[in-house]
């Protein structure tokens, strides 16, 4: 218990009501808040988080994918406060600043091949939302004006501007929204374990998954297809690898019919999976990078398009430009924070720990694997997916109810009432997901193991 960070009764309640009356969550039911409180977190140390009343909890999802370096880091607070005292703030409209050009340039001779330009936006919907409309106005410069179609993966999450969103493969998440910007279609996505027709053969359901999406192509009709959005590990639907030769298939697909390869990195860049990026961990050469949260460790937002040179190349002559920005995007105070991020990446060997301790955290998580309800634990890196199923030897799911009684009604809170912050998410089949900060070592994957298995052995009991 962290008493010196807990509030007393009253405050708690004057709190908790000016939650209620005022404050609108984001992706929240607020209903359940009406008879109960809102969790308030107040502060953080190394992989932990700690509460308004001095309950401690592993954050077993680095806040959103995003904490890379753990919590409480001085020396990043102290970058900020330095540069905000500096040039706390200018638009990147015709001006540039010290900050944005030097973190450019390290981004720049990080990410691989030819990717040498940096156009920042604030996060990661706003980074999916500048590829698009890159891709469209590019292809329009070149003399290819009716290319500006999209294709992405079903159960694929790609954010929620209005195109980022119509990119989004999970039907529930956009039915609200609709009509969306049109011209998007979708491919299968890479969940081997609900590929049984493949059999053990994980290369040959690589190059079927990544044939669907030459199929859509040319469906489509080349002349009209822009790009093709994949994330190196497809976050929605619990953490999908892709299998051997699945992305050098994709590269080929997108050569032969002049489709522009984006990689949406914005979890998996800035080590989530061991390396800078997910293209070099999977061996492929993207068009675009798409990244964000792990660019700051969440110390300050920030958001990065890393785009080729000949992308940018039509721009460079006389009256053009690309008519796109963002008021914050590049912000000083967060440029100064990434750049001094980047450093620590290299100055402690964050990649290299989690490819080091990676086997660890698998072989750890497998562990689960002999519970009744879990059927598939998945992912790589600090990046892992846990699919709870209602029989083992069927794969058989849990319906829309259970899964709703499983999740929502009680995994949630069991898990974060146990001291583990995670996500049990149902946007596809039921999981848990973990991607602790990139600082985690053995004690922590322990910690997390314990948890989920007292809380899962609860949970096949209850169903």
């Amino acid at each position: 218990m962290d008493h010196d960070h807990a509030i007393n009764a009253v405050e708690h309640e004057r709190r908790q009501e000016a939650a209620r009356d005022h404050l609108w969550l984001h992706f929240s039911r607020h209903s359940v808040y009406e008879g109960g409180d809102m969790p308030v977190i107040v502060r953080g140390e190394g992989a932990y988080i700690y509460d308004d009343q001095g309950r401690r909890y592993l954050d077993g999802l680095a806040g959103l994918f995003v904490n890379q370096l753990g919590h409480g880091r001085t020396d990043l607070a102290e970058v900020a406060a330095e540069q905000a005292a500096q040039l706390a703030f200018h638009p990147l409209w015709s001006y540039a600043h010290p900050a944005a050009i030097e973190l450019a340039e390290k981004i720049a001779t990080l990410a691989p091949g030819d990717l040498n330009r940096v156009f920042f936006t604030t996060g990661g919907g706003e980074a999916v939302e500048s590829a698009w409309k890159l891709a469209k106005a590019y292809f329009k410069l070149t003399g290819k004006p009716t290319k500006h179609k999209v294709i992405s993966r079903a159960i694929a999450y790609h954010g929620t501007p209005q195109g980022a969103l119509s990119i989004t493969g999970i039907p529930g998440m956009k039915a609200p929204f609709e009509p969306l910007v049109p011209s998007t279609f979708r491919v299968p996505n890479t969940n081997f374990y609900r590929a049984p027709e493949h059999g053990d053969d994980v290369e040959a359901f690589g190059r079927w998954a990544a044939d669907r999406i030459e199929e859509a192509i040319e469906f489509e009709g080349p002349e009209t297809v822009a790009a093709v959005f994949l994330e190196p590990v497809q976050n929605s639907g619990g953490c999908f690898p892709p299998p051997p030769g699945y992305f050098q298939r994709v590269r080929e697909i997108c050569d032969h019919h002049d489709v522009l390869l984006v990689s949406d990195e914005v979890i998996c860049a800035y080590g989530r999976l061991g390396h800078m990026f997910g293209a070099e961990r999977y061996g492929y050469q993207p068009d675009i990078i798409t990244s964000a949260k792990g660019l700051t460790s969440g110390y300050s937002p920030l958001g990065a398009m890393i785009t080729s040179d000949r992308l940018m190349e039509p721009f460079r002559q006389g009256h053009e430009s690309f008519l796109h920005g963002y008021t914050f995007g590049g912000h000083p105070v967060s440029c100064a924070v990434a750049l001094k991020n980047l450093e620590i990446f290299e100055t402690e060997g964050v990649n290299e720990h989690v490819r080091a301790n990676e086997g660890a955290f698998r072989a750890t998580l497998e562990r689960l694997l002999d519970l009744p309800i879990v059927g598939d634990v998945r992912g790589d890196g600090y990046f892992y997916g846990i699919e709870l199923v209602k029989d083992k030897t069927t794969k058989e799911t849990f319906n829309d109810d259970e899964a709703e009684r499983l999740l929502r009604g009680f995994l949630s809170k069991a898990l974060y009432d146990a001291g583990l912050y995670c996500r049990a998410d149902d946007r596809g089949d039921p999981v848990i997901q973990l991607a602790p900060p990139l600082i985690c070592d053995q004690e922590h994957f322990d910690e997390m193991e314990d948890i989920l298995r007292t809380v899962l052995d609860k949970a096949a009991t209850l169903l």
